[in-house]
């Protein structure tokens, strides 16, 4: 299926009217007017594209002020921001590498952020030997704040079981989460260190990544071939982020109020896997697509790299208006 202009609330397909819940855009910015006039505003400033790199002679103070309103918002002491998530996530795997420990993964972590090597948390539902033998050493452990398929953060009381001789650096990608929840002590714990790692293009609706963490690790980044050889984020996409954070916030409240109408509708419905925070359920039948669409809903159907069943997944927009909320519940509710 192609669409001839990006993922609004609505589309026409061969003249007929059919409402989307599909996407990653959970604030829905692109249909805000004063985003898209702040944006269009930051291109005069800053120009379409800066190929730069950024150890060049010539600087955009826009990095600079972009990435300390980062840091406040991950509380943490640095960040750096890159043109993509997927780079954003090679750099920070890539860098950590470098300290030759062993790293781990939380069960359904995106696979575009594992190493090659890598192992398990978990093994028939017991901690890795890895975690709990007394060996000194550091082990990195990746994971993503809301894993695939599910709709609450990660819960990390295994943590206190971890064996006290390791030195434990978690890796956490929070593309799905930032934007959505501004709330970022669930990943933070005392004596681990924590490095967070994002997308821009979800929620907030601009091209770009970054990094946040201790100053140490961002130094090291940023002291790589691969970030010194890459040209950084758009600048007039920084901008634009710097300067729409009330309208980020006045979508954010849209997006919950959106959530908590249609958990209140199906929360009881066995086969949903529904949150009352997160726009994103799950419904376990993969016919579920084929009859909405016959109702002129499409939501989100194909194959995760984890699944082996087509994944049926509805989104939420802090644009959808309580009468399109009403007719998705209505439908789902009739199947």
């Amino acid at each position: 299926m192609y669409l001839n202009s990006f993922i609004k609330t609505k589309t026409v397909i061969n003249h007929k009217e059919f409402l989307l819940f599909t996407g990653t855009s959970y604030l829905g910015v692109s249909e805000v007017a004063p985003f898209n006039k702040q944006l269009k505003q930051s291109i005069d400033i800053w120009g379409s594209a800066h190929g730069s790199s950024r150890e060049a002679n010539i600087q955009l103070s826009i990095y600079n002020t972009g990435e300390k309103l980062f840091a406040e918002l991950f509380n943490t002491e640095t960040s750096v921001t890159t043109s993509s998530g997927t780079l954003a996530g090679i750099l920070s795997v890539k860098t950590l590498q470098n300290r030759n420990t062993a790293f781990l993964y939380m069960p359904k972590t995106h696979p575009s952020i594992l190493p090659e090597k890598s192992f398990p948390v978990f093994i028939h539902n017991k901690l890795n030997v890895l975690l709990t033998n007394s060996k000194k050493e550091e082990i990195i452990i990746i994971t993503d704040a809301i894993a695939s398929l599910e709709t609450h953060p990660y819960s990390f009381t295994f943590l206190k079981e971890i064996h006290a001789n390791k030195k434990v650096v978690l890796l956490v990608d929070v593309s799905h989460y930032l934007g959505v929840y501004n709330d970022f002590s669930p990943f933070t714990f005392n004596n681990i260190e924590t490095i967070f790692v994002s997308s821009l293009g979800k929620a907030y609706g601009i091209n770009g990544g970054v990094i946040a963490g201790n100053t140490t690790f961002i130094q090291q980044v940023k002291s790589s071939s691969l970030f010194k050889g890459a040209a950084g984020m758009s600048p007039a996409f920084l901008d634009c982020f710097v300067n729409s954070q009330n309208i980020y916030r006045k979508q954010q409240q849209k997006l919950q109020n959106n959530c908590e109408y249609v958990f209140k509708h199906l929360k009881n419905n066995a086969k949903f896997c529904i949150s009352k925070s997160y726009p994103v359920f799950f419904y376990s039948d993969e016919a579920l697509a084929n009859y909405l669409f016959s109702k002129n809903i499409i939501i989100t159907n194909f194959y995760y790299p984890t699944s082996t069943k087509k994944l049926n997944r509805i989104v939420l927009n802090a644009n959808h208006t309580k009468e399109e909320l009403d007719f998705l519940i209505e439908q789902i509710q009739l199947y």
